[in-house]
């Protein structure tokens, strides 16, 4: 049976799930979807184009649940206070904010957090507000 509800184990594994779309899209090393194709311009494979489908499904499905989930304000509040602790650590030295890479690596990691709070919230809000859903009350029956 499914667990209810979220736990820090079902955030983590939606965080994990978050970064790798992203860093499978998109990453500085070399090593992603964007340089595959970029080198392959000329000669697209089905490999290629069934890779390409599936990211674009699983960007459709997280982006979609993080619109509904937080909306716009909240999407908004999500990557400020993840890019403002981002920002604490450049501050404290912990990342070099003259590097390209690094900026690179820490807007992609924003965004994969971002994601991951936006697939998570309506479990989230549950917990902190209290409430539960009708599926969740047992009845007399």
């Amino acid at each position: 049976m499914a667990v209810k509800g979220i736990n820090w184990f079902g955030f983590l594994l939606r965080l994990l799930a978050s970064f790798i779309l992203v860093f499978s899209s998109y990453n500085p090393s070399g090593y992603s979807y964007y340089h595959w194709v970029s080198e392959n311009i000329d000669s697209l494979t089905p490999m290629i184009a069934l890779a390409g489908i599936l990211l674009l499904i699983g960007w459709t499905i997280l982006l979609r649940a993080t619109f509904r989930s937080l909306g716009p304000f909240g999407l908004l509040l999500a990557a400020g206070f993840l890019g403002v602790l981002l920002w604490m650590m450049i501050d404290w030295g912990w990342f070099d904010a003259d590097s390209l890479t690094a900026v690179t690596y820490i807007v992609l990691a924003v965004l994969s957090g971002v994601l991951a709070i936006g697939v998570s919230w309506s479990h989230i809000r549950r917990r902190i507000t209290g409430q539960i859903d009708v599926d969740d009350v047992e009845g007399d029956t």
